[in-house]
């Protein structure tokens, strides 16, 4: 790549938010601004500032994607779908809101923290890691970066134990 296509690779980084976060037909009540915060801060320091999009919809939305796109019928908490071509747009991330409350409940923190601990674990998907098939380095990544963010225990920490 020359240096002039890099530059100008890089001031597209500098100018696109690192995180975009949508909100689809949500009633629970949540901060906005604290999910867009988190999005902007996982994204600058996760993904070393590349660009991703989060979906925040309800189960039927998040079953439709399922079905969809990975062949099951049935609604999830968390979907990721990595960009394809290896540009700086890293992909997107659905989470399904009804899901991350009961979550945050059982687990006994708040919403806006259990939608962090999901866009986290779909965002290292997103950068190339799969629990089901690495060996635990994805378990790894995301307790790490989740102390550093600040956030509850993880969703592969929860699943362990």
């Amino acid at each position: 790549m020359s240096r002039a296509r890099r530059r100008a690779s890089e001031a597209a980084l500098v100018s696109e938010p690192p995180g975009t976060v949508l909100f689809r037909g949500i009633r629970r009540r949540l901060s906005r601004r604290r999910v867009q915060e988190l999005a902007r801060e996982i994204g600058r320091r996760v993904a070393g500032g590349r660009p991703f999009t989060c979906l925040l919809a309800g189960d039927a939305e998040l079953r439709r994607l399922n079905r969809q796109f990975l062949g099951r019928d049935c609604p999830t908490d968390v979907l990721s779908f990595r960009a394809p071509g290896g540009g700086p747009y890293l992909g997107d991330i659905a989470i399904s809101v009804p899901r991350a409350a009961l979550q945050a409940r059982r687990g006994g923190h708040r919403l806006e923290e259990e939608i962090g601990i999901l866009m986290l674990h779909g965002l290292l998907h997103l950068l190339g890691l799969d629990h089901e098939t690495d060996r635990g380095r994805m378990a790894r990544a995301e307790a790490r970066w989740r102390k550093r963010l600040g956030l509850p225990a993880g969703m592969l920490e929860r699943a362990s134990s």
